[in-house]
């Protein structure tokens, strides 16, 4: 019989790791005890809060690799080296930049525009301390009792998240240059000063607009990023000569990123409550579960009686645009009403998708349906279906939105949403189009047609994702000795 080596796996590792579930879990427990007069001890409240959120952080982080498997699932195989790649830079670019810069401009001290303490996380913070206990240049954050690392930790796996949005929908074409220099902006600044008048004691939370995990924040901005972006570098070559589809290469990866990213979403959703309060997060978790199924569902029958069958494609971003529809509102809305949002929001991604494709505007993903369409209608569902205060114990006239229209409430919320839809949408999609814009009158912001004829995965890379399938031999001979010279050199848009 074969000996198998005996495990070296120390026991340390082991028992922190239970010390760490039986907090979580006591923790819990103990919070959820309403018959007992006393409440979890200040320091191990701290403690337990603060592996919440950072678990739901990690999580969030593992969506990286959902986003990496979908986006390269869906797009060809000669570019999933490409796709990889950008996937993977983009959060250690977001991470530099959004610890200098854009966690201050977010969440830093400031007036209703923009934040401008606290650079580089430095200057007085008395974190976890919190209401009027707390001092420090964070004063937005004031109210989350855990330490400054752990908060700026959770808000960056957000701004990575946007960032990556925007990759999806420039997919194939795009300079990898460009998209590097592009979210390095994006994480700098436009993320930054949208997240700051929505979370940070901006102009838009003073006037009473809600989106709880961020419909708007970071699905929207990433959305209307994407697409400046992909208006701006036109379709893929070939893409709508003749009606022709460009299929993805494998849709087995491609569903297991969505799935990834649905897991993902528990913690994206449920974090974002920023403690461990049994009550609020299991609601969470609930309303974003039945949203995501439900949108499923509506992506499957609609392209099923839209092209009489039901496609793989639409059924995985019609989960993913419910769970975008549902970001906004998933700790003010009802179960029922997380399964009216999901429904809408998984048919208009199959719709909308449709429509792109008849703009001629070429997303290889679907970026633009899941993230910028369900971002726009997950965040007016919420003046539709707000729940109001006093229903729920944690939805109070300062925590939550007024009663939505829909349910008994006036139009006011619903057009409050509107407006923040609207100011979002005006400043994200000027300054991404000139930022886009700059980068192609002086770096280039799209490969040559060679180059994309051949694949980024050669012409960006020099690297390919299946050497036994070679894209070598379909290059012509005469073109192999000038690769290295006409392949990487970004070119003005072309159109078809």
């Amino acid at each position: 019989m074969r000996q198998f080596p005996r495990s070296r796996v120390g026991w340390r590792p082991i028992l922190l790791l239970a010390i760490a579930i039986w907090l979580v879990w006591n923790g819990a427990v103990l919070a959820a005890d309403s018959t007992t007069a006393t409440s979890l001890p200040d320091s191990l409240q701290v403690t337990v809060d603060t592996i919440w959120v950072l678990l739901c952080a990690a999580l969030v982080f593992f969506m990286n690799t959902g986003f990496a498997m979908l986006e390269t699932g869906f797009c060809q195989g000669k570019n999933a080296v490409n796709v990889l790649t950008k996937n993977l830079i983009v959060f250690g670019v977001v991470s530099l930049c959004f610890w200098a810069v854009g966690f201050a401009v977010m969440f830093g001290d400031g007036n209703s525009v923009i934040g401008y303490s606290g650079f580089f996380l430095q200057g007085l913070d008395l974190s976890p301390l919190t209401g009027e206990h707390y001092s420090g240049v964070f004063d937005s954050l004031a109210w989350v009792g855990i330490p400054l690392d752990a908060k700026f930790f959770f808000q960056l796996v957000f701004a990575g998240a946007a960032a990556t949005i925007v990759s999806g929908a420039v997919a194939e074409r795009i300079s990898f240059f460009a998209f590097f220099t592009f979210s390095a902006i994006l994480s700098l600044i436009i993320y930054p000063m949208v997240g700051h008048w929505v979370w940070g004691g901006g102009f838009l939370q003073a006037m009473g607009f809600w989106d709880f995990a961020g419909s708007t924040v970071v699905h929207s901005v990433g959305g209307w990023s994407a697409l400046t972006g992909a208006w701006l570098l036109g379709p893929r070559v070939g893409r709508y000569a003749q009606g022709q589809t460009i299929q993805g290469h494998n849709l087995a990866i491609a569903t297991l990123g969505g799935l990834i990213l649905w897991f993902g979403w528990f913690g994206f959703n449920a974090g974002s409550n920023m403690a461990a309060d049994p009550a609020t997060i299991s609601r969470i978790i609930l309303t974003t579960n039945l949203s995501a199924s439900t949108g499923a569902v509506a992506a499957a029958v609609v392209s099923w009686l839209v092209t009489s069958k039901p496609s793989l494609n639409m059924i995985i971003n019609g989960a993913l645009a419910g769970l975008v529809s549902i970001t906004a509102g998933c700790a003010y809305v009802a179960p029922t009403s997380a399964i009216i949002i999901g429904f809408v929001g998984g048919m208009s991604a199959v719709f909308a998708a449709n429509l792109f494709d008849r703009w001629h505007i070429d997303d290889p993903v679907g970026a633009l349906p899941v993230h910028l369409v369900g971002g726009i209608w997950g965040t007016l569902a919420v003046g539709l279906f707000s729940l109001g205060p006093g229903v729920n114990p944690w939805h109070t006239e300062l925590s939550g939105p007024a009663l939505g229209t829909l349910v008994g409430g006036r139009i006011q919320p619903l057009l409050i949403q509107l407006v923040g839809v609207a100011i979002v949408a005006l400043f994200v999609g000027i300054s991404a189009l000139v930022t886009w814009f700059m980068l192609q009158l002086t770096v280039g912001i799209r490969v040559s047609p060679q180059a994309e004829a051949a694949g980024l995965d050669l012409s960006e890379h020099g690297l390919e994702a299946y050497p036994e399938f070679s894209q070598r031999s379909l290059v012509p001979n005469t073109f192999s000795p000038s690769i290295e010279n006409s392949l990487v050199r970004p070119t003005a848009t072309s159109s078809e």
